[in-house]
C-alpha cells in the first residue's frame, strides 16, 4: 500500500473527485462563484515560468525541422484526425464533436507530457519546447482552427480577438512573469519544486471536479455511451501516438527525441480545453467538456503504459546484456 498510493494517487483522486462532483455538484458552482479554479490555473502556469530554463529552450530553437514537425502534428494534423473520426462517429451527437474538436485544438499539455518525457528518459529540453511553442502559438490558432472546423452547415461566429486575449492574460502572462521571478528567486524556489508537479496535478483535478459537476445531468442520461466515448479515445489516442513516433523516424531523430517528440507531441493539455469550453462552449454543448477529460484521462494512462516501454528499450540500449536472446 505505501508503494501503490504514492504511485497512483492522481488516478485514485480523479476517482475521488468524479464521484465527489456527481454527487455534490454545489460544490462545483461554488468553487466558479469565488473564481478559485481560475486563480489555480494562474498559479500553475506562473509556475511553468519559473521551472523552465530559458537557455535548454533556446538551444532547441536551432532545430527547425522538429520544431516544425511538432507544430504541424499538433495543431493541424492531430485536429484533422480528430475532426474526420469525430464526424464519423459522432454525427448524431454535434455536443461530443465539439469537444473532441475542442480537446485536438488545444496545444500540449504542461506537466505531464514532461513528466512522462523524463520517466521515458527522454529529451526533456525538447519536450519542453514543445510544450513552449506549441501552447504560444495555440493562442492564435484555437480560435481559426475551431471557426473551420465547427461549421455544421453555417458559420459560428466566434470572437477571435475575445479569445486571443483571454488566452494570452490566462496562459502567456503568469508564464513570462514565471520566466522574469526566476531570474530573482530560482534558489528560493529550488527545495520546492518537487511540489509543482503535484500542484499542477491537483488543478487538473480540480478542473475535472469543475466539469463533472458543471456536467452532472448530461453525464446520468449518458449510461453506456461514456464507454463508447472511451473507446473512441483510445483508438484516437493510438493513431495520434503511431503517427507523431512515425514522423520522429521520417526525420531521423535519436531515441531521446523520439520518445520526447511522440509523447509530448500527442498530449493535449486539458486546461486550455477547459479555458475554451467554460468561456464559449458551456451554456450551448454542456457535454462538450467530456471528451476532453476522457482524453486526459486516455492519454494519462497510455501515455505511462508508453513511457515505461520507451525507458525499457534505453535501458536495453545502454545495457546489451538485458536484452532476451
Amino acid at each position: 500500500m505505501k508503494n501503490f498510493l504514492p504511485k497512483y494517487w492522481f488516478f485514485i483522486g480523479i476517482a475521488i473527485v468524479s464521484v465527489i462532483a456527481f454527487n455534490f455538484p454545489i460544490i462545483g458552482i461554488k468553487i466558479k462563484q469565488w473564481n478559485l479554479l481560475k486563480t489555480g490555473i494562474f498559479i500553475a502556469f506562473l509556475i511553468t515560468g519559473l521551472q523552465m530554463k530559458t537557455s535548454t529552450i533556446i538551444d532547441e530553437v536551432r532545430n527547425f525541422k522538429t520544431l516544425s514537425s511538432a507544430i504541424l502534428s499538433s495543431l493541424v494534423l492531430i485536429p484533422m484526425i480528430a475532426y474526420v473520426l469525430g464526424t464519423f462517429f459522432f454525427k448524431n451527437n454535434p455536443g461530443f464533436l465539439v469537444g473532441t474538436c475542442i480537446a485536438a485544438v488545444v496545444p500540449a499539455t504542461i506537466a505531464s507530457g514532461t513528466v512522462l518525457t523524463a520517466i521515458g528518459r527522454g529529451n526533456i529540453p525538447l519536450s519542453l519546447f514543445i510544450c513552449v511553442v506549441t501552447n504560444f502559438l495555440s493562442i492564435f490558432t484555437i480560435p481559426v482552427a475551431l471557426n473551420i472546423l465547427l461549421q455544421f452547415g453555417h458559420s459560428i461566429d466566434l470572437p477571435v480577438l475575445k479569445m486571443m486575449k483571454s488566452l494570452l492574460v490566462i496562459v502567456m502572462l503568469p508564464t513570462l512573469l514565471g520566466q522574469i521571478l526566476r531570474i530573482k528567486i530560482s534558489r528560493v524556489i529550488a527545495p520546492f519544486k518537487k511540489y509543482f508537479s503535484i500542484f499542477s496535478q491537483l488543478i487538473v483535478l480540480l478542473i475535472i471536479f469543475n466539469a463533472v459537476a458543471s456536467s452532472t445531468g448530461k453525464i446520468s442520461q449518458l449510461g453506456f455511451k461514456i464507454i463508447f466515448i472511451f473507446m473512441f479515445m483510445i483508438l484516437l489516442h493510438g493513431i495520434i501516438l503511431l503517427m507523431n513516433f512515425a514522423i520522429s523516424r521520417l526525420i531521423r531523430l535519436d531515441q531521446p527525441s523520439t520518445t520526447a517528440f511522440t509523447i509530448h507531441t500527442s498530449q493535449k493539455t486539458l486546461t486550455i480545453a477547459y479555458i475554451v469550453w467554460a468561456g464559449y462552449f458551456s451554456a450551448s454543448f454542456p457535454v462538450a467538456m467530456i471528451p476532453p477529460i476522457v482524453y486526459h484521462l486516455t492519454q494519462m494512462i497510455m501515455d505511462t503504459i508508453l513511457a515505461h516501454r520507451f525507458r525499457a528499450a534505453a535501458e536495453m540500449t545502454d545495457n546489451p546484456r538485458l536484452v532476451p536472446n
